[in-house]
């Protein structure tokens, strides 16, 4: 029998995917907002795809601050657009 791969949708384009093709960021439990590279870090997770058309989406739709409650800081989406330049090559 074939292990399940749990599914997540993205908080920018709203698409479902398995786990492993998204980027988790977490809202650490003392406030911080940080990506997850490992996804088993502790903490209120949201998922972003690995896509720059969709990571416009979510900086222009605030999905991050949906996710979480909170103000994000401009700084968390430069780091996931870097990061996604870094897998993109």
């Amino acid at each position: 029998m074939a292990k399940k791969i749990p599914q997540r949708s993205c908080a920018g384009c709203g698409a479902v995917k398995d786990k492993t093709e998204l980027m988790r960021v977490i809202r650490t439990p003392d406030g911080q907002i940080r990506l997850d590279q490992t996804g088993r870090a502790a903490g209120r997770g949201a998922y972003v795809c690995r896509d720059i058309a969709c990571m416009t989406k979510l900086r222009k739709k605030n999905g991050l601050a949906r996710s979480f409650g909170m103000a994000v800081p401009e700084e968390i989406y430069d780091a996931l657009e870097k990061e996604f330049e870094v897998d993109a090559k």
